[in-house]
């Protein structure tokens, strides 16, 4: 799994912890659905900057989403095992 893969399936973890849509996440972060979308399926290669922005839009500190995508590394290598 690469590093965009994983930051994808955490920032989908805690979109759907909060249960709103791709669209209500957007919105609230002032960014396209299509870009959120992209970002979650790892095919988007998001800036620092919109990290942070999606992470303060989803109540997370950057440092625990950057944990949580360590975790999923972590996972992803053990199972490769």
């Amino acid at each position: 799994m690469t590093i965009t893969e994983s930051l994808g399936l955490a920032l989908r973890q805690c979109r759907e912890q909060l249960r709103i849509s791709q669209e209500e996440l957007a919105h609230r972060a002032g960014l396209d659905r299509t870009y959120i979308s992209g970002i979650e399926r790892g095919r988007r290669n998001p800036s620092l900057l919109t990290i942070e922005r999606i992470a303060k839009t989803l109540g997370v500190e950057v440092e625990v989403l950057f944990q949580i995508v360590s975790k999923i590394q972590q996972e992803a290598g053990k199972e490769k095992q």
